[in-house]
C-alpha cells in the first residue's frame, strides 16, 4: 500500500495567508482543481493529529473554502489529541465553500486557540460562542448551519483565515506550548 503524497500545510509568513481568498463560481466548484484542492485539504487535515479544519490558503490555495475534520463530531475526540491512533472518525469531513457568517451571538468568551499554520503558538481569542454560517457544499448546494461551543469557534477561525487574519493578529497570551490542559 503506497501512502498518499503529504501535502504541506503553509506557515506564518507566506502572502497567501494574508490575502483575501477568492470567491468561487458554480462552474469553479465542479472543476477538476477545485476538486483536487478540497482532497489536498482533507489529506493535509488528516495528516495533522490536533488538527480540527484548514482553509484553503493553509495549503497555499486562496479559495473560500474550509474543511471541519469528521473527528471532531466523533465521540472519541479529544481536542489537542485527536481520536485514538489507528482508528477512523465515525463522522465524514464537512466542506464550506464560500462560507459567510450571517449570525453571531452577542455572548463571548476568552478561548485557547492554536492554529496548523501557526506552529506551535497558542493563545487566547474573544469569540462569540454561537455561530450561524452559510455555505456551498462539495456540489454548489447552499446550505446553513447553525453551532456552539468548538464548532462555532471553528467557523469564526476558519472564516478569518479567508479574510486574512490569522488568529495572533487578536490574541492575548501567545505563547509556544501544548494543548493547555483547561481547553474545551
Amino acid at each position: 500500500m503506497t501512502r498518499p503524497a503529504r501535502i504541506p500545510i503553509v506557515q506564518n509568513g507566506d502572502p497567501v495567508l494574508r490575502a483575501i481568498a477568492k470567491e468561487l463560481s458554480p462552474t469553479e466548484i465542479a472543476s477538476a482543481k477545485v476538486k483536487k484542492v478540497i482532497r489536498d485539504m482533507k489529506t493535509a487535515l488528516k495528516a495533522q493529529a490536533d488538527g480540527v479544519a484548514i482553509a484553503a490558503p493553509q495549503i497555499g490555495a486562496s479559495m473560500r473554502i474550509f474543511v471541519v475534520s469528521g473527528r471532531i463530531f466523533d465521540s472519541r475526540f479529544h481536542r489537542g489529541v485527536g481520536i485514538p491512533e489507528g482508528e477512523e472518525p465515525t463522522h465524514d469531513d464537512v466542506v464550506f465553500i464560500n462560507p459567510v457568517i450571517t449570525k453571531l451571538s452577542k455572548t463571548k468568551k476568552w478561548m485557547h486557540e492554536g492554529c496548523l499554520s501557526v506552529r506551535p503558538l497558542w493563545g487566547e481569542v474573544q469569540r462569540s460562542t454561537n455561530a450561524t454560517i452559510t455555505a456551498l457544499d462539495e456540489t454548489g448546494q447552499s446550505f446553513t448551519r447553525g453551532a456552539g461551543g468548538l464548532l462555532a469557534h471553528i467557523f469564526q477561525h476558519e472564516t478569518d483565515h479567508l479574510n486574512g487574519i490569522l488568529f495572533i493578529d487578536n490574541a492575548r497570551n501567545v505563547a509556544p506550548g501544548q494543548v493547555p490542559e483547561d481547553i474545551e
